[in-house]
């Protein structure tokens, strides 16, 4: 009897430790919210990359994905049998496992209607953890609109060019934050890159206006970029595609000399060294 009183007491003492152990091994978490995307080159090379220098400069974190486009999770899931979970689901998936500690990052570009949607899921769970940090979109305080000009122009070899303009394409949004592409472009030529302009595929500023702008800057030749996190559908359809209605067609058929690079924001390194300033401000912020 004595000896079976010590083995229990032994296995007490070891599921103790054990349970003690795996509490401390349970890191704090860095969700990384995008949109999303059915390309999964680009998604290697622009979201995969953000998360990847993400996990380089916070080692003591688990990094984990969600994405809140529904249509490009099925469309992964059904056409590549790649599981990506939504916002919910993450959120879910870290109640369940214990997670005491977590930041959300999103790589939004704007504090738009994704971002909103995103701020309505996560914050019934607020109340489910230690501590739930949330970071900013890329494009939030006055000091990322410099810091993301810094990154697409101050090294770039066509900027102030007399007969190239520099056009960005943004994805545009019903959103008030719309006017986040019209501040960003105001802020380029303020800095001296006159010849840099911004327009969108479902906002303002419209292609029309935009190539508007190039005609009375004189510019000859135009050089076509995604002002976008991947170099996805947007990007090689509707500005570098064949059809009539692409942007690279339509400049085309006006007379420009069009060149089109397909890279994401992401691939940006110092456009992803904004985001992970943005994890490390929310972590900073509470007391993580």
């Amino acid at each position: 009897m004595k000896n079976m009183i010590a083995i229990l007491l032994a296995l007490i003492g070891i599921m103790g430790c054990m349970s003690f152990t795996s509490a401390e091994e349970a890191k704090p978490v860095i969700l990384v919210v995008s949109f999303g995307t059915s390309y999964t080159d680009n998604l290697d090379l622009s979201i995969g990359a953000v998360e990847a220098d993400i996990a380089a400069a916070f080692p003591g974190y688990e990094i984990r994905r969600a994405f809140t486009a529904q249509t490009v999770i099925d469309i992964l899931s059904e056409r590549d049998g790649h599981a990506i979970d939504n916002v919910i689901e993450a959120m879910d998936k870290l109640v369940a496992d214990g997670i005491t500690k977590v930041v959300v990052q999103p790589t939004h570009v704007m504090n738009g209607a994704e971002y909103d949607d995103m701020i309505a899921e996560i914050t019934p769970y607020a109340d489910k953890f230690e501590v739930m940090a949330v970071g900013t979109p890329l494009l939030t305080s006055y000091e990322d609109y410099e810091a993301v000009i810094a990154a697409l122009l101050a090294d770039n070899e066509n900027a102030g060019s007399a007969d190239t303009a520099l056009v960005y394409m943004g994805h545009g949004t019903h959103h008030f934050a719309n006017a986040t592409y019209s501040q960003l472009e105001a802020m380029m030529h303020a800095e001296g890159y006159e010849n840099a302009f911004v327009g969108t595929v479902e906002g303002f500023p419209t292609l029309e206006v935009v190539q508007s702008q190039v005609a009375a800057y004189g510019a000859n030749k135009i050089i076509l970029m995604p002002l976008m996190v991947v170099a996805g559908d947007h990007a090689c359809n509707d500005m570098a595609g064949d059809e009539e209605d692409s942007w690279k067609v339509i400049l085309t058929d006006a007379g420009y000399d069009v060149e089109c690079v397909l890279e994401g924001l992401g691939q940006n390194a110092d456009i992803r060294a904004i985001y992970v300033d943005h994890v490390k401000a929310a972590i900073a912020g509470s007391g993580l």
